[in-house]
């Protein structure tokens, strides 16, 4: 190596810029390869690479390939990786694809078996961790070209594939831009990636409730129940009642209606209907629109793209849907989760039932939906309607029956905003509570006894599990409890069994739905986590609208995950204080009156 030319080297690696490179090639021109030479310019590569100055580390590996005779194949592809790091980091992910079918020959070249390639499933998580979401995606989509030309990875770092992070990482774009009315560029987002996760175009519609639509000369409308006023729920806590953080929901209740559309999408596990140029979606179209977090056309389970702005929103329309002339909307968002299917879904079977809704039009419910939810049905149709199950898959409706959720119900809250637990209408549970027990006293299953005690496990489930539920479950046995397991019984053994009870123990979640069906004065204890969010209101309202009473008893939160919402928190609780608190509550039961003790 002559003097002047290690000069040279010497200050472009102390000027560290791309003029430096720039003139330490043309210095190449004179000098003959050498493996020598190449070994000092694949240095100055790894320092600038160490540097995270991949661009000009880029520059040196390539130099070094050029003199370089013996390792040439191995520099070559240390300046490719290279070069594909500088191109991310500016944003350059156009020119990267390319590179990719380069970057495999060169490892072959180079019989490089390692893992050093640029890791984009690494880059687009650490973009989506620090909300980043447009590069995310861009790197997810290297990672999959990755995944199906070379067998890279087939996952992001939480499970999903990249098809499913992509969709949901464009949501939520589309949820920053469409409160600023840019529907324009979220369609143009869609657009560029559509593709990947095989969804159809994106159409702006207006957001209508199916009054708004009936007023519009749009769909018939007729109400079964008018907008009235309920009195609040008295809650009622073992402890002296704390301070909620929820916000109390409204004790106006709005209509109960029945309304029919003509040609009408609707979307199995969804509750986005569309019209014409109008989405048809009570919740999204309530004054307290700006506060409430929608979730259609996000959750796993969606069939379709859906984003919401104030007035307007985003629908995905796909062009394969499944044609049926006449149907009743009994499907929806968590129609599968008992919970919400018996204050959001079953109500609707009044409205169905009512002699204005015509004769022979099916029920239709999502096919996912466990058996229990049919035998419900089976109960409440007083039609005989036939019952269609629809797979996840868009539907067309000729003439499409709606009636709403009973109260405003929002899914949940925007982050800031408190969460809001709506009251149930007593009028609405007490109606389907008993049609539910004339079937079941028809049916021979009502017993006389009425001073059952019952304590409802929770160890089938994997959420706001009552962590201790064993030594709760031993001190209650002596006095006189039951173990049960809900998910073991038939909706109307589990209605027959706890409308025999005088107490009952359990967690509070959809397992104590059914104590809707117990004697006015059954006494409940609703054991539950600490969180002051919880919705005390809703469950209260709901249960109570049978005539029995709920008390609540908070116990201690255990540590959850970042991805469990804190009202399913797992908990413990004080036997003792579940034994003490069963003693008080016996007092009020008339049917065990003064006959527990601890």
């Amino acid at each position: 190596m002559s003097e002047s030319f290690r000069q040279t080297l010497i200050q472009a690696a102390q000027s560290g810029t791309q003029d430096g490179l720039d003139v330490l090639e043309r210095s190449l021109r004179a000098v003959e390869p050498s493996d020598v030479l190449a070994q000092h310019l694949a240095t100055l590569g790894f320092r600038f690479e160490s540097e995270a100055r991949v661009g000009l580390a880029a520059k040196a590996y390539a130099l070094a390939a050029r003199m370089g005779r013996t390792r040439a194949p191995g520099y070559r592809l240390a300046a490719i990786r290279s070069r594909i790091l500088d191109l991310c980091q500016n944003d350059d992910f156009d020119s990267v694809e390319p590179l990719l079918d380069d970057l495999q020959q060169a490892k072959d070249a180079a019989q490089d078996r390692d893992h050093a390639d640029p890791a984009f499933t690494d880059l687009g998580w650490a973009c989506e961790m620090h909300g980043e979401a447009e590069r995310a995606v861009r790197f997810y989509l290297l990672a999959r070209i990755v995944r199906d030309k070379f067998g890279g990875a087939a996952l992001t770092h939480d499970g999903d594939t990249f098809e499913v992070k992509i969709k949901n990482l464009r949501r939520l774009q589309f949820d920053s831009l469409l409160p600023e009315g840019r529907f324009d560029e979220a369609i143009e987002l869609h657009k560029r990636t559509g593709r990947v996760h095989g969804s159809a175009p994106l159409a702006k519609y207006q957001i209508v409730s199916a009054k708004a639509l009936s007023e519009a000369g749009l769909a018939s409308y007729v109400e079964v129940l008018p907008a009235r006023r309920i009195a609040a729920p008295a809650l009622k806590f073992w402890e002296p009642p704390p301070p909620l953080r929820s916000e109390a929901g409204d004790l106006d209740m709005p209509p109960l209606y029945l309304a029919f559309l003509e040609e009408a999408h609707a979307f199995p596990r969804s509750n986005v209907v569309v019209t014409g140029d109008r989405v048809v979606y009570d919740v999204a179209a309530h004054p307290r629109r700006k506060d409430v977090l929608i979730q259609d056309g996000v959750n796993l389970d969606q069939i379709m793209m859906a984003a919401f702005g104030q007035t307007h929103a985003l629908i995905e329309l796909p062009e394969n849907a499944e044609r049926i002339e006449a149907g009743l909307v009994m499907f929806g968002l968590q129609s599968r989760n008992y919970g919400h299917w018996f204050s959001e879904f079953v109500p609707r079977m009044i409205c169905y039932n009512d002699p204005r809704c015509p004769g022979g039009i099916p029920l239709c419910i999502d096919d996912h939906m466990p058996n229990t939810h049919e035998e419900i049905l089976a109960l409440l149709d007083t039609r005989n309607r036939p019952v269609i199950k629809l797979p996840a898959k868009p539907v067309w409706f000729g003439k499409l029956g709606m009636a709403p959720v009973p109260a405003f119900f929002p899914f949940d809250m925007k982050p800031g905003q408190p969460f809001y637990d709506t009251i149930w209408p007593s009028d609405v549970f007490r109606t389907i509570r008993d049609r539910i027990l004339q079937q079941a006293r028809d049916r021979g299953l009502l017993s006389e006894r009425r001073d059952r005690r019952l304590f409802i496990s929770r160890k089938a489930f994997t959420q706001r599990v009552l962590e201790n539920e064993q030594e709760v479950a031993d001190r209650l046995r002596p006095l006189g409890f039951e173990v049960i397991y809900p998910e073991t019984l038939s909706f109307l053994e589990q209605v027959a069994l706890f409308h025999s009870a005088a107490l009952v123990v359990g967690s509070s979640n959809s397992s104590l739905n059914n104590t809707l069906f117990s004697q006015a004065g059954c006494q409940i204890l609703g054991l539950i986590h600490e969180d002051l969010s919880f919705n005390f209101r809703g469950y209260t309202s709901y249960v109570e609208s049978g005539g029995a009473q709920i008390t609540f008893l908070r116990g201690k939160s255990s540590e959850r995950r970042s991805n469990v919402h804190a009202f399913h928190a797992n908990y413990r609780v004080d036997p003792k204080q579940v034994a003490d608190a069963v003693a008080q509550l016996a007092t009020r039961s008339p049917a065990i009156s003064g006959r527990i003790v601890t």
